[in-house]
């Protein structure tokens, strides 16, 4: 199910002109609508939260991709692909540059649980298809404040948008997941990272205005990467329905590598910088 015409890394330029030419399916012009109108709109007279995210949507700095299935085999190593990629030029493209991630609605993913599956299986597939190994300042266990998500050697924030949010309009998103990749370098190098002045600051406004604009509070699993009692992985997608949600991450890291038979899948051994020669 790999659609090379649809799973290629684009510029938000590349993207709505592809969008308005109609040359893509309905389902991606609707994801970026939402996208775009939500984090560039406002709810209760308050501006998206993230204002680095909003931002970053007027001046165009993301990078996009669409994943035609959540669970097919080859859409998903083209997932693995493009991620490869964005990976080799996202800092020449911008400083705010993360990587938005569509993926086709299907009527067997409805319920907050079924989100929360997909999400899990999205995420285990790329480690166990990664061609870098985990990088070794990252523990593999989930439940130490210290462990994130890495791909490519690199360790970073996979953010979720999904359609089963009542209240967290923030998160809200009504066609199907999405899924921003944001590696932990573009915090550093907006210098907004938990041990800065300038991070306790951001993360104050966001606050603030994440109860303005979703009018609950904001949700008690937010936390900071590195902080004892925080942990990342509830917050890549965070709960709702707490019966829904897990109770403890369901992901398998292992610094096993490579995972898959190179023979099956050639990827693991080529690493992220190959497309460079």
């Amino acid at each position: 199910m790999n659609e090379p015409e649809l799973q290629v890394l684009m510029d938000q330029s590349e993207l709505d002109a592809r969008v308005e030419s109609g040359v893509v399916p309905d389902w991606v012009g609707a994801h970026w609508r939402s996208f775009r109108d939500g984090l560039t709109g406002e709810r209760n007279d308050t501006p998206f939260p993230c204002y680095f995210g909003a931002e970053s949507v007027r001046n165009a700095d993301p990078l996009y991709t669409v994943v035609p299935s959540l669970t097919d085999p080859d859409a998903l190593l083209g997932l693995r692909d493009v991620l490869c990629e964005y990976l080799t030029v996202y800092e020449d493209h911008s400083d705010r540059a993360s990587l938005v991630t569509f993926f086709k609605p299907t009527a067997r993913v409805e319920t907050e649980a079924d989100y929360h599956e997909a999400l899990w299986h999205v995420l285990q597939f790329l480690h166990v298809h990664d061609p870098e190994p985990w990088p070794d300042d990252i523990p593999t266990d989930p439940d130490d404040p210290y462990w994130e998500f890495s791909f490519g050697g690199e360790p970073m924030f996979p953010t979720c948008r999904a359609p089963f949010y009542d209240e967290r309009m923030s998160r809200y998103c009504p066609i199907g997941l999405e899924i921003t990749f944001q590696p932990r370098a573009l915090f550093e190098s907006l210098d907004v990272t938990a041990d800065t002045e300038a991070g306790q600051y951001a993360r104050e406004v966001i606050q603030d205005r994440l109860s303005e604009y979703d009018g609950v509070c904001p949700h008690a699993d937010l936390g900071d990467w590195g902080v004892e009692g925080d942990r990342e992985w509830p917050q890549y997608m965070l709960s709702s329905d707490p019966t829904q949600s897990p109770d403890d991450c369901p992901i398998t890291v292992t610094r096993d590598h490579p995972k898959a038979s190179p023979s099956i899948d050639p990827g693991v051994t080529d690493g992220c910088a190959s497309g460079d020669d």
